[in-house]
């Protein structure tokens, strides 16, 4: 048992080899690169974290309980002008849209349906196309379904008074012409119903982020 003892002993007593520089500086390499693929590793898990520590639908805009900016603009498919100032009381969901937009595609039909299902509670939906062409933008509304009113963007002139950096966006405007909530990204029938539900009701919405938005191509 003490022959095993002081073995052990010797085994440990055995002088190590030093590394030489090369070594030296190798093994402190590895372990600064080390040291920075945890910081950034950590880094990332608390900008996580708090993400998901935050309710991630809730969309922060300076127009939210202001004025909605005030507008003219050419209509899509028919002659004359829109006044934006004419829509004022009623509830107005101003949707920026192109045809080159995957998710506006995607979002359409929810549109079309929540227009249909609103159209006798005093709510009206306008497209508003942005960084298009009038021919794009009708062969995409032939190929899909027309229910209201579309305008033409000339110069991302309104886009640029709402603060749109991306499409779709889609906009709430009550009665007395004060911005109530928006939409980032795809809308559904469900965001649209919720949100016009409660504005009729009095209340104020919450805004969405529904997804990414899409730049015009090219920019």
């Amino acid at each position: 048992m003490s022959t095993v003892d002081e073995s052990v002993t010797d085994v440990d007593e055995q002088p190590r080899t030093p590394l030489d520089p090369h070594q030296q500086r190798s093994a402190r390499l590895i372990r600064w690169f080390i040291g920075v693929f945890f910081v950034v590793v950590i880094g990332f898990g608390a900008i996580f974290a708090s993400r998901f520590g935050i309710d991630p639908s809730l969309v922060q805009s300076p127009l939210l309980g202001k004025p909605a900016p005030t507008f003219e603009a050419p209509y899509l498919e028919k002659e004359g002008v829109l006044k934006s100032e004419t829509l004022t009381g009623q509830i107005v969901v101003l949707n920026f849209w192109a045809s080159w937009c995957v998710a506006c595609r995607a979002e359409h039909d929810d549109l079309v349906r929540a227009s249909r299902a609103y159209e006798d509670k005093g709510v009206v939906f306008i497209g508003v196309d942005f960084q298009d062409t009038r021919k794009d933008a009708i062969a995409f509304l032939d190929e899909m379904v027309r229910a209201y009113d579309n305008v033409v963007d000339d110069g991302s002139r309104v886009a640029i008074e709402y603060g749109v950096y991306g499409i779709p966006e889609t906009f709430f405007i009550d009665a007395d012409g004060i911005v109530q909530a928006k939409i980032v990204g795809e809308s559904s029938f469900y965001l649209l119903s919720q949100t016009l539900d409660a504005m009729l009701r009095g209340e104020t919405p919450q805004s969405s982020l529904d997804g990414y938005v899409q730049s015009p191509p090219g920019s």
